[in-house]
């Protein structure tokens, strides 16, 4: 019914750059309220990156400093990310999101990046 692709994961050294692109299908582009990316590095809790809301504005995770873009094309469901100057310290699973307007959340299957020299 819902499905979340996620594709652009993998190896990248320290201050590499990746894109993460997923798109959704099988869901009411209107129910849709936002729809962005966590991440949960091994052994720890998932958390917020960046998430595109109705109108396009964004929130992004605390560790969010520099080098981040999110967008979300509303016409296809579709949401990318861009990590610049990626460390150590970002390797995590990075999940897909997509939340409907009653607070139901999707997810992706999960792109794996790991940042190592």
């Amino acid at each position: 019914q819902v499905h979340l692709v996620e594709s652009g994961g993998g190896l990248v050294q320290p201050g590499g750059s990746l894109r993460l692109s997923c798109a959704a299908s099988g869901i009411i582009s209107t129910a849709i309220v936002s729809m962005g990316w966590y991440r949960q590095p091994l052994g720890k809790e998932r958390e917020l990156v960046a998430v595109v809301n109705e109108g396009d504005s964004t929130n992004f995770g605390d560790f969010v400093k520099r080098g981040y873009t999110v967008t979300r094309d509303g016409t296809k469901n579709t949401v990318y990310l861009r990590m610049n100057n990626l460390k150590p310290g970002d390797t995590a699973v990075y999940y897909c999101n997509a939340r409907n307007n009653y607070g139901f959340d999707r997810w992706g299957q999960g792109a794996q990046i790991t940042v190592t020299s």
